[in-house]
């Protein structure tokens, strides 16, 4: 059985629970942030850990710990549990409210381990379908637990037989999806949108890794755009980078991963190989 960090205590997973007048229960109230290992190493945790402070200064949220001392937090529950490869759900909720509504500047800490899901092995080889939908995150730089607007978004992207949907603003412009970052390429130009989106961390490291190998641009990317690009493919923690071949009811380039989404790729297994190995040897 999975053990979690409970609000200073560690514990069975089963025997896991916060009171019911807890703000993110009542209201929503409350960031996460998610990452998973590499060879048993959350290579990425710092920028996590980093995010996850923004993400509780946009709602007004104080974190419970120093940032070092949630690092030693999540590496002893990682130790807790004997995973060969793990995600890890960071949660700092809203606390304890006495009349349901008003913080008490008491936010919960939990940190949960879990086994690492094996996604389809089809959604690198062949290529995946996402939608687009009208939608935009109520605030877009935070990391909120309220996820109504994804969640029913996913629903809609299920019943038209796709992984994701990316939401896209009044003005037409294409954001991000609902657990991921997007990328397009328009012949050897790699575009990723810049303004009212999450900044996840593998995005953050692709951009690094393609910096030296394409022209990037931080920009806008329209609709039409995105249905004309080259290559799409989204980036998340958890799913890595995934080729996109259909958009909506629109193939892209030939309908198979593109050259360059697969160089993107090798290099992103290649860094996140050595990162691990690195790790290992701190």
């Amino acid at each position: 059985m999975a053990t979690y960090y409970v609000d200073g205590k560690f514990t069975p997973a089963d025997n896991a629970v916060i009171p019911i007048n807890d703000l993110a229960l009542l209201r929503g109230y409350g960031v996460f942030d998610f990452l998973r290992t590499y060879s048993g190493q959350p290579i990425f945790l710092r920028a996590h850990i980093k995010r996850l402070a923004q993400s509780a200064k946009q709602i007004g949220l104080d974190l419970p710990r120093s940032q070092k001392e949630l690092i030693d937090i999540v590496n002893q529950t990682l130790s807790k549990n004997k995973n060969r490869e793990s995600n890890i759900r960071i949660v700092l909720t809203g606390g304890p409210s006495p009349d349901f509504i008003t913080p008490q500047g008491k936010p919960r800490l939990l940190v949960l381990v879990t086994p690492l899901p094996e996604q389809p092995e089809c959604w690198y080889t062949d290529g995946v379908k996402i939608i687009t939908i009208n939608s935009v995150r109520n605030i877009p730089g935070a990391k909120s637990i309220d996820y109504i607007p994804a969640t029913i978004a996913l629903k809609q992207a299920r019943r038209k037989k796709a992984i994701e949907a990316v939401y896209v603003d009044r003005d037409e412009c294409v954001l991000e999806g609902t657990t991921s970052n997007l990328f397009i390429f328009r012949g050897d130009r790699l575009v990723t949108p810049g303004r009212s989106i999450l900044n996840g961390i593998t995005r953050k490291v692709i951009l690094k890794l393609a910096a030296n190998k394409y022209q990037t641009d931080i920009r806008d990317i329209a609709r039409d755009e995105l249905y004309a690009a080259d290559e799409v493919f989204i980036t998340g923690s958890n799913k890595e980078i995934v080729p996109v071949t259909k958009v909506d009811k629109k193939t892209i380039g030939d309908g198979k991963p593109g050259k360059r989404t697969k160089k993107i790729m090798e290099a992103f297994a290649t860094y996140t190989a050595e990162e691990a190995q690195s790790h290992k040897l701190r």
